[in-house]
């Protein structure tokens, strides 16, 4: 049932940060969404290893562990300028508004992805409840869900 939950969060994850694409303007706006799909390529690469789609690779694992990591250290310079309205961005004025808050998120990302145990398909999938958790965190409350 883990693994299933796990593929899951990683194929929406995935998903969303594919679907974030757009026609944005803003360079800060770029830059966001950039980093987000960095985070979600590498959740998606966890997710499928963790979900048995894709066998699992240490080293592949290991890199994306690391990725996510390095990402989630990103968000606050990446986030800091709210920059112009664009309305393909997806991040939410409220970031700015509870910038702590926002923080507080990202810091929860990277701690989980720090946290994850890569060696098998199996200690990933323990890890992806928590992972995903962060994911879903920052996004109900700072992002918009584009239909």
């Amino acid at each position: 049932m883990k693994f299933v939950k796990a593929a899951v969060i990683g194929a929406l994850l995935t998903a969303g940060a594919a679907f974030a694409e757009g026609d944005r303007t803003d360079p800060n706006a770029i830059a966001r969404s950039a980093l987000m799909k960095v985070i979600g390529k590498n959740t998606g690469i966890l997710g499928d290893m963790a979900g048995g789609k894709a066998p699992h690779d240490a080293a592949a694992a290991e890199g994306a562990k690391a990725a996510l990591i390095e990402a989630a250290a990103k968000i606050e310079e990446t986030f800091k300028e709210q920059g112009a309205a664009d309305p393909a961005s997806e991040a939410k004025p409220e970031i700015w508004a509870n910038w702590d808050e926002f923080l507080a998120d990202a810091k929860a990302l990277g701690d989980a992805a720090g946290a994850m145990d890569v060696a098998s398909a199996e200690t990933i999938g323990a890890g992806m409840g928590a992972l995903g958790g962060a994911c879903k965190d920052c996004h109900t409350d700072f992002r918009v869900m584009k239909q």
